[in-house]
């Protein structure tokens, strides 16, 4: 067990080794995932050679591309071409419009990053203000309808508020934004707000109900706890009682909460951008599917993992900071 400091905080050596093991278990989940990945899309029924060259292409052209492509040697070989390739960032080139993948998708992972920041931002915001909201009157009838409100939402499918909210905010109803996310290639999304507003809102719908819930959880858990309990007994304000020691340690498991939304966001954004034509991660990842493009598909599914991983590894810091005891726990 690692030494802890005065106060009871571990020595940064302590912190540091945590830290490595928990980069190296990530390390390990993202290669775990680039195998998966690799062996998914080798299994896929279709042959680049034949997407390059097209269908009529002589069995002889066919044949010279396919040695050219390493595609006659064994799998292992292949994969770890493709890995050390990862590893430099070359991540090939794009069999539908030969065009090189990382240029392919830079632009696309902006744009999606653009998209999960705002949502996020807005359905974090929106959780811990309703959450806190619920929790101060649990058992009431503002608690009741906040949470039947969030039941609600929560079971309606991310196609249907996406349609929805087209017919409510761009066609029918007060048509104000555009159907369409058409951004302007080489402008940033925050610089075009209005494409990202529908996008937004139908990722906000989608995981603010969730979020909200585990915040209510929470949070009402610590305000019925013995520590609470004792701190009302000592005379301490209710109000200094919710912020200084419910809110703290109800919100431990919102992060872990939003880590695991994060997680859904960055790959279940697929649907939002398909349903908006938003030219993001997701929209690629689609096109890349139909056309059986396998280096676009390797690319984005795993910049979907990689992102998974990084997202749970802040969410675990965040974890430890909010709660002191995990510094020195099983050291």
């Amino acid at each position: 067990m690692t030494e802890p400091e005065p106060g009871g905080r571990p020595r940064a050596g302590g912190r540091g080794r945590w830290l490595l093991r928990r980069v190296a278990y990530g390390a390990a989940a993202v290669w775990a995932t680039s195998v998966v990945v690799f062996a998914a899309t080798q299994a896929l029924p279709s042959d680049p050679a034949m997407a390059i060259l097209g269908g009529d292409a002589t069995p002889e052209s066919l044949a010279r591309l396919r040695l050219d492509l390493g595609l006659d040697r064994p799998l292992w070989q292949r994969y770890l071409t493709w890995l050390g390739g990862v590893l430099t960032g070359d991540l090939g080139r794009s069999l539908d419009s030969g065009t090189d993948v990382a240029s392919l998708l830079g632009g696309r992972l902006v744009n999606s990053l653009a998209l999960l920041a705002s949502a996020l931002t807005v359905a974090v915001a929106l959780a811990l203000a309703l959450g806190l909201f619920a929790a101060l009157r649990r058992g009431g009838l503002a608690d009741r309808v906040v949470t039947s409100a969030a039941v609600s939402l929560q079971a309606v499918p991310g196609f249907v508020v996406a349609v929805a909210l087209i017919v409510l905010l761009a066609t029918t109803v007060w048509p104000v934004l555009p159907a369409a996310s058409l951004l302007e290639p080489g402008v940033s999304p925050f610089a075009q707000p209005r494409y990202l507003v529908l996008p937004a809102l139908t990722l906000v719908a989608a995981e603010t109900p969730y979020l909200l819930r585990q915040v209510r959880s929470s949070v009402a858990e610590a305000l019925e706890s013995d520590y609470a309990t004792a701190a009302r007994l000592r005379g301490v304000p209710e109000r200094r009682v919710v912020w200084r020691h419910a809110l703290p340690n109800g919100l431990v498991p919102a992060v872990q909460a939003t880590a695991l939304t994060t997680g859904v966001l960055l790959g279940g954004s697929l649907v939002v951008e398909v349903a908006f034509s938003y030219p993001g991660l997701g929209g690629a990842l689609n096109a890349a599917v139909g056309a059986r493009d396998i280096p676009v598909i390797q690319a984005a599914a795993l910049l979907v993992a990689g992102g998974v991983v990084v997202v749970n590894l802040l969410a675990d810091l965040v974890t430890v900071l909010l709660t002191p005891r995990l510094r020195t726990e099983g050291r």
